[in-house]
């Protein structure tokens, strides 16, 4: 949570009782498996800390490391993914607020909201 200070967000998932931070075990295997496929360190360290922890799923927004992670054989799930799970079961009381929340406040293409928003029967934002 360090490094996600003073961001949206980051003063509720410090307090949130479900999260639980982790540090990957193996430093040596996240540095081995970046300098062979050129993630970033982040997308890496979900997945080899994945992997140290049996997880089911990984979340991961980069196309390039889901990739990997489906090759290690975890289920891939991105942010939107989330929160469309999250809306129906009443987790998440306004998906297309959430949805422009993402849209100014991080890289998420305004195109691939409204797509999904579409799909869902949803107003556009």
């Amino acid at each position: 949570m360090v490094s996600g200070a003073g961001l949206p967000g980051a003063t509720e998932v410090d307090r949130a009782d479900g999260i639980e931070i982790k540090q990957v075990q193996n430093r040596a295997q996240l540095f081995e498996v970046r300098e062979r496929y050129g993630l970033g360190i982040g997308e890496l360290s979900a997945i080899v800390l994945a992997k140290e922890l049996s997880a089911d799923m990984v979340l991961l927004d980069d196309y390039e490391a889901g990739r990997l992670a489906k090759g290690e054989n975890l289920e891939v799930r991105g942010t939107l993914g989330v929160l469309e799970t999250s809306s129906p079961q009443g987790d998440l009381a306004d998906l297309r607020g959430a949805f422009a929340q993402l849209l100014k406040h991080s890289y998420i293409d305004a195109r691939l909201l409204n797509d999904r928003l579409r799909a869902l029967g949803l107003l556009q934002l």
